[in-house]
Order: C-alpha cells, then structure tokens, then sequence
C-alpha cells in the first residue's frame, strides 16, 4: 500500500549564521538556488584503514580526561558537551556549530553539523537546504529539477537524543558519532560524509540532563511536547529542522531493563504517516540488526536476547520525536532506546552502532531516498486535491487492523470567527510554523455539506468573512490531517500515551470540515500579527477598548495588563472585558496582536464588575515534586505565561493557618495521590474558613477534588470504575451551566479532555458546570470503553463557601498546556468573584459544614491504583486467562483480574506514575505474552 508525507525550511550553523538566534526567531537566510552539491564521485580518496583518523581533532577521549563508555561515575556535564563541539569545529573543515537556542533556566542547545567540508562552506550548505526544501514542495519544483537534486545532493539525518534528562546515553554516543564523521579517513567515513549531511542534537534536555530527572525545569515530558511546542527547548529544534528538512531522524532514549529497541514499531502507526517513511523506518531497522551482530554490539551474535523489535514503541501519538518528523517532515522518524540496567559501556556502544549504522543505510539509499522524498509529497498533493485520507495498517505479525479510517472525503477545515477567535489565531499561528497554508476568508462562501465536531452533520453552512480556511490540496496534507482530524483512527487498541489529540477540540472552537470542492476568496496569512487584533481605529483617551474573554489567549492577555496595573472590568453577563483607552501602551497593543486578541474602541468608559489580579498559593502538600505533573504545569502556564506569582504553601502552612497560606486569594491543589493532602482536622476547618472569607479553591483530579471533599467543601463523590472501563486520553462531549462565573465566554456544549479522570456523581450544593450527557447528544472520541458510565455525570463543579468558592476539575485542565479550553476555564475560575479582591482576616470559628458535605466527606473514596496517572492495563481474552496469569505471575503478584463481556482485564498498579518505557517490569510483560502467542486485545501502558 502506497502512503505520503510535507513540506518546510533549514537552518545553518555557527560558522554560516554568526547569531543561531536570530535566524530560530523568523529571519530569512539569503539561500541561493542551484546544483545541492559540486558534481563530484561519491566516494572521494580514502583509506583502507578503519582507524585512520585525523590527528588535529580531538577525541572525546582526549577532550574530556576520560573515555566514553567505561563505566564512568559521572554523567558528561552540559558544560563538556558544548565545550566538545566547539572543539571539534574548531578543529575540522567537516563541522558547523551552532544554538538551538536555550532552555527553560537558559542553558544553550548546542547543535553541530557535520558532512564533507565542500557541503558545509559558506553559502553551499544553504544551498542544499533550499534544494531539500524544494522537493517538500512539487507545485513549485519540476520532476526533472527534482530528479537533479537527487542525482547530485545529499540527504540530511538527524541524530538526537537525551529529550529525557536522565537518559544520557545517547547523548555521549552521539559525541562518538561527531568524531568519527569528523576526524575519521576511512572509506566508510567517507561513503557518509559524501552522501549525507548529518545534523548532531546531543541534548534536547540540558535541565534535565542537569538535574538527572526525565523532565525539563517545569516538569514537561519533552517527548510530548511536538505539536504544541509549547516549551522553548522543542521551539527551537523544529525551527532548525524546518531549515534543515531531515529524511532520516533519530531520537536516542533510554528505558527500564537490558535490551535495545529499534524499529520496526509496535502498533498502532498513525495512518498519514507515509507509506515511504514506514518502508525506510523498517528497513532501517534491519541494517541496524545486521549492525548489531557485526560489530558485537550484542556479545558476537546476532540474538533478540540483545534487542527488539514491534513492540512497546508506536508511532502513533503527534507530540513525539519520531511521529512528528514522520508526519510534519515526510522522514524516516525513529525512537531508539536502551535498557538503563546495562553497563554505560554497553549502552554508549550500543548506541553508537545504531547511529553509525543508520548513517551508513542513508548513505548507501542517499538518491533512492530523495526520490521517495520528492514523491511522498506528490502523493500528499494528489490525496489533499482528492480529499482521500490514508488508510490505516498494521505492521505487527498477529495483529489485524480494528478500526479503519472510514471512507469520507476531507478537503477542507474551517475555523469559524464567532467564538475564541484568539485561539483559532493561535492554531492559525501553530499551523503555520510548520508551514501549512491556511487562509482568511475575505467573502462568504456556502458549504452544501459539512460535519461539525462532536459527530453532527451540517447543510447548508454559510463561512463568514474572518473564518480561517485550511485546504488539503497542499503538500502539508498529512500533517493538516493529523493534527486538525477529528478523531485519529487507531488501526489496533495499544496506546503508549493519549488516543486524542485533535486541536479543535483541545481548544473548543468552533470548527468544521467538509468533502465539497470549494476555492473560496481568501488571503493566504502570512503572520498571525497582521490578521487581527491592536487598536485598528484608536478610542478616544477618555474612552476604551473592549475585548472578548472567551479564550486561552484572551485570558494570558488578561493576566499580562493585570501585571501591568491596567484597571479593567468584566461584563457579568458576557464575560467581555473593558480597560480605559489611555492604557493602552504600544507595548499592550503589541501584545494584543501577538496572542491575536481583536481590541474593540468606544467612546465610553468601560463598565462592570472589576477585575483583580489573584494572589495564588500553589499546594505543594507533603514531599511533592515541583517539577512534574499538574504541579509543573501549573508552575509554567499560572507563572511563567501568566506571570503570577506562584505563593507555595504547605501541608503544614494549612494546618497552621500560617500567612503563606491565610494571605492568600486563591489556592491551586494540583494532581496527586493523597486523598485528603495530610491535612489535620483542623487544618480542614482553616481551609473551610479561609475559602468562606471570599477566597476561591481550586483543585485539579484525583487530589484536588478528594482534598475538598474530605475538607467538607463538597457534596460530590467518586464512582468507582466498573471493569473494563477505559478512557485514554479522550474527548467527550459536556454540557455547559452559564450560570457559573466559570462558565463565562464559553458556549453551551463544550469539549472536554478526559484522560481516566475520576468519576464524579453531581453536586447537590453547588453549580455542575460541565456535566456529561444522558441523551442523544452524548458523544466521545478516542479510545473509549465503557463511556456510557459516564452519562450524567460531571467534569468541573463550583462549590459556594460563603463569600468564597472551591472549583473542582475532575479532568486536568493544564495537561501538557496545551487544552486550552482547560485553560480559559482555570482564568475564569481565578479571575471570578470570590477569587480576586482580598478578604478580611478569617473568622476564628471553625466553618460548619453541610450535611450533604459531611455525607460525601465521609463516603470512602474508590481505590486510587494509579496515583496521578492510570494504572497499566492489558486485555485478553477471557478464555487465555489462565495461560495470560501464568505469565502474569512471573512478573508480579499485585495485578488486579476481572472478567465482563467476554475478556479479561488486568489492571497493575502503579503508584509511580511511571511511562511504559521507564517501568521495571511492563514492557518486558506485554513482550512474554506476545511470545507466548496470547492475542492482546488492548494494552494501555
């Protein structure tokens, strides 16, 4: 079966660029066009000697003071890494250096190139990337220009790693790799420095590295972060690679055990990834097989005690370092990881020869490659004019495809201008950082069909002038398709990470996609800035401005002119918010096009309700990590976009009612496992109190709304989850109360993330602001089983204490930053009366409690296997359950067993939170049942 891929731009190194930085923010490179590379053989002179190397560059060996891969008892420091490239580019015609950029406590991301020193002169590696570039686009290159490119240029590999801080292997074998391609003389050097442009990434985690944890400094699992870049650290690598297109790319990792994993994949494969990708990404996988044995790598022989392959590691989820270059830049994108138990010398030589056995297939396929390159992206124009999705495959021997992408024509979306017009801007900016065409509309055009999201069809659609048009007939097709899809079509039940990641319903826009042929009057956008938002005309000074806060976007505006100490009053009926017109700098105004917020001038003051900046306490509770989970995010999108100062306060602060805690306006409970936050009686009382003052309480998922139920701040309870029941990281359709100040700007149905949230039943005391569906209009997405549980319940409920209120979210409305209509809903919650203006001193009596509040505060809370996260989970069949629990056994005695509808469930607990990758045990399991013959039927990891 045929597949496809995209399109995009490169950029140069120290050498070519004198500030990296300038050109990751936008500038443009004078890339010239022309022949990618002298017309020269493809093997120049060389040695027979395998180990002649240039005696001017030095060895990582010799640079450092000790050797790669022996056991070392320390970790190659940030400092050595950089300090190494700068010394082998000093040192060798065959590399350029440069920055990525820096992360989040601004650590710089070093970055080398390394090729044949006639490809990486000034001006020739420029023009390679615009010759690269091109093909990504055959609307503008000819076939015959394209077969020339390939004919004489080079393809580029990417070779990264240590995107978890404490993997670090992969980063020390990559310096391995720059010294061979830089100093070595042989003719197998030579074979890929002649053929290949080898882009070297040693660290996309320098804080992490640093730290030796997985996550960067605010607890983001950079392996997710791709599509919504919402972290510098990922900002900066795909700027690089939108200059410096990659065909082959790989992600260096580490994992729990012993044994090396490299493609081919485990399933599901994301359907629009290329069918030219999945055949290189495979056949790479062999040579690195053949690597293994022939270099040793494994002891001598060749033996799947060393490595593995179609297991464990997808390519399905767009936020990781193989899916995303797969589907945004049509390359081989692979996850290589190596098992953290062995020796660092076996791992830093293990992955030395799966990078150096990489670059040797691309080397040998150079011009076979860039011919598929040039071709995946017709085919992506041919689908995209057609309107014809991809098919959906399995490649794992013994699985067979579950769910097929239905047969619908898709040519176009929409993003209508009525409501969130901000974060439509926001997508619109998003998509257009990877290089996707999108449109404004500039005259209506009428659509015969239709489908809106959520499932529901429409006739006879009028697009308004202002909505934003995305056409599939563009080589981006498949990345359109993968990020603005309405629901992902796993062909086969294993998830590694969520099974929903569709932008429109991350952000709640109002969206819809269509099969009709239409070519509507539109202009191309070209910057977001230019589209929308400043002043337009200017208000009088005695007047105002007016905007719509019904967004992520409009509330991070919100919370940055609350910063600056504008005075500003919200319309309790819409939400809308007002601010005088002679506080408007230009900076503001600056700001208000950057986040694409439309500034609306009167010539009347502003009135409403006034808005304060809250003064926010973050629960850092007993022994919580700031650095990972909801606690991370909140640190990150309250702090550094919001710019809040983010107070902590204490298990013991409540308790002891101390001002870390009572001088507070607001208290964020983010995500954990603790049901009552090792709060005292009394430390209940004071949080009851402090709330009744006029303070607001919000708590995120399981700790958050158990924590306020034990408080006696709430009359919901918690329904356990019946067997089988699985939700992985889902979007379902819930009702909308406007009654709620929470509510405000949002419309009455409503998306709302669900990642085996807790199951809440409604409250009795308080407004049920996201409710579930029980008709007709109950809808999900993703992979779900058993979702009709949760008809009639509720997703984020306002609970009024006195003068204050506690918000609960049974979801985690910060995940991962980028569920932005999560995101508006915490603003509001913040931004509500009750939440901003400060209180008097609390009353010294204890706060009585409602008696549907005592009851639900003494009801037992279901089991909490998974702590913050979700358990780990395997179904079978129920007649391969004795056979499955003998295989079970030998690797734990703690999985819980039930049996419905024909299967059986297995639920392993796991109160570390841990990633399939990172757990002792769980990818080994999932691998004995797979030799052992036993049909999976889902696994969720």
């Amino acid at each position: 079966m045929r597949r496809s891929a995209h399109r995009f731009r490169p950029v140069p190194p120290r050498r070519l660029v004198a500030a990296a930085t300038v050109v990751l923010l936008g500038a443009t490179l004078p890339l010239s066009t022309g022949p990618a590379a002298d017309a020269a053989p493809r093997v120049p002179a060389c040695s027979a000697d395998p180990a002649a190397r240039l005696t001017s560059v030095p060895s990582p060996e010799g640079f450092l003071g000790f050797p790669l891969g022996t056991g070392q008892q320390r970790v190659v420091t940030n400092e050595e890494l950089r300090g190494y490239l700068g010394a082998v580019d000093a040192a060798s015609d065959r590399v350029v250096t440069g920055s990525l950029g820096t992360s989040a406590l601004g650590r710089p991301l070093p970055y080398a190139v390394v090729s044949a020193d006639r490809h990486v002169r000034r001006g020739t590696l420029e023009r390679i990337a615009d010759d690269v570039r091109s093909l990504r686009d055959p609307r503008r290159t000819s076939p015959r220009r394209a077969d020339g490119i390939a004919e004489r240029g080079p393809a580029i590999v990417w070779i990264t790693a240590n995107v978890h801080g404490g993997e670090t292997s992969g980063a020390d074998a990559a310096l391995k790799t720059l010294y061979e391609l830089a100093a070595g003389l042989s003719c197998e050097v030579a074979r890929r420095n002649d053929n290949v442009v080898t882009v070297i990434v040693p660290t996309q985690n320098p804080d992490g590295r640093a730290a030796g944890r997985r996550q960067n400094e605010y607890g983001f699992d950079l392996n997710r972060d791709w599509f919504a870049r919402t972290q510098r650290e990922t900002d900066g690598k795909i700027e690089l690679m939108r200059r410096l297109p990659p065909q082959v790319f790989v992600d260096a990792h580490e994992m729990g055990g012993r044994q090396y994993f490299f493609p081919p994949n485990a399933d599901p494969i994301h359907h629009e990834i290329a069918g030219e990708a999945v055949d290189w990404i495979n056949r790479i996988g062999e040579a690195n097989k053949a690597g293994f044995g022939f270099n040793g790598a494994c002891g001598g022989a060749v033996t799947t005690e060393c490595y593995f392959n179609y297991s464990t590691y997808d390519l399905f989820f767009m936020g990781y370092g193989d899916t995303v270059p797969a589907a945004g830049f049509g390359a081989a994108g692979m996850t290589f990881e190596k098992g953290s138990a062995s020796t660092v010398a076996d791992r830093v030589q293990q992955q030395f020869h799966t990078q150096w056995a990489t670059l040797g297939w691309a080397a040998a396929h150079r011009r076979e490659v860039l011919d598929g390159y040039f071709r995946l992206w017709q085919d992506a124009l041919t689908q995209g004019r057609a309107g014809a999705l991809e098919p959906n495959e399995v490649v794992q021997p013994g699985n067979t495809v579950q769910f097929p992408v239905p047969q619908q024509t898709v040519r176009s979306y929409f993003l209508l201008p009525d409501r969130q017009l901000a974060d439509a801007r926001a997508l619109v900016a998003r998509l257009r950082r990877m290089d996707v065409e999108v449109y404004e509309v500039t005259r209506p055009v009428r659509l015969p069909t239709a489908r809106a999201y959520g499932g529901r069809g429409v006739t006879g659609l009028t697009v308004p002038e202002g909505a934003y048009w995305i056409p599939m007939d563009q080589p981006q097709k498949h990345w359109i398709q993968a990020i603005l899809g309405e629901d992902a079509y796993a062909p086969f039940p294993y998830f590694y990470d969520v099974s929903s990641w569709s932008n429109p319903l991350l952000m709640g826009l109002n969206a819809v996609w269509t099969g009709t042929a239409v070519r509507p009057r539109a202009r191309l956008v070209e910057r977001i800035e230019t589209t929308g938002g400043g002043r337009g005309s200017a208000a009088p000074p005695w007047g105002s401005y007016r905007y719509e806060l019904d967004s992520a976007a409009a509330a991070e505006f919100t919370f940055t002119l609350l910063g600056r100490g504008v005075a500003l009053v919200r319309d309790p009926g819409t939400g809308a918010v007002g601010l005088p017109a002679r506080a408007l700098t230009g900076e503001l105004d600056r700001a208000a096009r950057r986040l694409g917020v439309t500034l609306t001038p009167r010539r009347t003051p502003a009135t409403g309700s006034p808005v304060v900046r809250p003064d926010v306490g973050l629960f850092a509770g007993t022994g919580v990590s700031t650095t990972s989970g909801s606690h991370g995010e909140a640190r990150y999108v309250l702090g550094k976009r919001w710019g809040l100062g983010l107070t902590p306060v204490t298990t013991a602060d409540i308790n002891d009612n101390t001002p870390a805690f009572t001088d507070r306006t607001a208290l964020v409970v983010p995500d954990g496992s603790s049901p009552t936050g090792g709060l005292t009686a009394a430390g209940q009382a004071h949080l009851r109190a402090w709330v009744a003052a006029g303070n607001t309480y919000l708590g995120v998922r399981n700790e958050g709304t158990r924590l306020a139920r034990a408080a006696g701040l709430t009359s919901t309870t918690e329904q356990p989850k019946p067997s089988g029941y699985t939700v992985i990281g889902s979007h379902l359709r819930v009702d909308v109360d406007g009654d709620s100040p929470v509510a405000l700007g949002r419309p009455v149905e409503d998306f709302q993330f669900n990642n085996d949230d807790p199951i809440l039943n409604p409250s009795s005391t308080g407004t049920n602001v996201l409710r579930y569906p029980t008709g007709a209009t109950f809808w999900a997405n993703g992979y779900t089983v058993g979702q009709d549980t949760l008809r009639g319940t509720v997703a984020l409920v306002d609970e009024p204490t006195g003068a204050g209120r506690a918000v609960l979210f049974a979801f985690n409305p910060l995940f991962r930053a980028y569920n932005e209509s999560g995101l508006h809903l915490v603003a509001n919650a913040l931004l509500a009366p009750g939440g901003g203006a400060r209180p008097s001193a609390a009353p010294p009596h204890t706060t009585g409690v409602d008696p549907a509040r005592a009851a639900a505060a003494a009801a037992p809370a279901p089991a909490n296997l998974g702590g913050q996260w979700r358990p780990l989970r395997i179904e079978v069949a129920a007649a391969d359950l004795s056979r499955t629990a003998a295989v079970v056994d030998r690797f734990t005695d703690t999985a819980r067993v039930s049996v419905a509808g024909g299967s059986a469930h297995l639920v392993i607990p796991n109160p570390g939170g841990l990633q399939a990758d990172e757990h002792p045990f769980f990818g080994d399991l999932v691998r004995a049942l797979h030799d052992e013959r036993i049909p999976l039927r889902s696994v969720v990891g």
